[in-house]
């Protein structure tokens, strides 16, 4: 089971590369021996998901399996589905960013790569920071939020 945690700061070359951390790669190369897939995101934060291979094969038969009769589930095959690029991690630790998942998370040379347990988040630099920035008091928040105790 991987665990991916924090926030790494990282920087992409003009080409769309850039490389991976080493503490985040050798838990890649351990889960699924480099191979991941970045796609990305459905919500409205423009950033990318990161997934080691196996977590994307256990979770693409049910995005899948959703109704596409379903405007919102159709959309959400097009955005994971339609985006996702499957890729192994070079000798260095690197991939290539394709440029339309660059163009759709605005990525540019800062960046911020988040662990969030089972896969990470791409984010530029800029938005991560602004997000953190935001509120959301206008946030409903879900039951299993409430009863957390931090």
């Amino acid at each position: 089971m991987s665990n991916f945690l924090g926030s790494h700061a990282i920087n992409m070359d003009a080409k769309g590369r850039l490389a991976i951390p080493a503490k985040v790669r050798e838990e890649l190369a351990q889960l699924c021996g480099g191979r991941i897939v970045l796609t990305a995101n459905a919500d409205e934060e423009r950033c990318l998901l990161l997934y080691p291979e196996p977590e994307w094969e256990e979770l693409r038969p049910k995005i899948e399996a959703l109704p596409n009769m379903n405007k919102a589930a159709r959309r959400l095959q097009r955005l994971l589905l339609g985006n996702a690029a499957q890729m192994e991690l070079d000798s260095a630790g690197r991939i290539l960013v394709p440029p339309t998942l660059r163009a759709h998370a605005q990525l540019e040379k800062k960046l911020m790569l988040i662990g969030l347990g089972k896969k990470l988040e791409l984010w530029s630099e800029e938005r991560w920071l602004a997000w953190l920035d935001e509120s959301s008091d206008d946030e409903d928040m879900p039951p299993e939020m409430e009863a957390l105790s931090l």
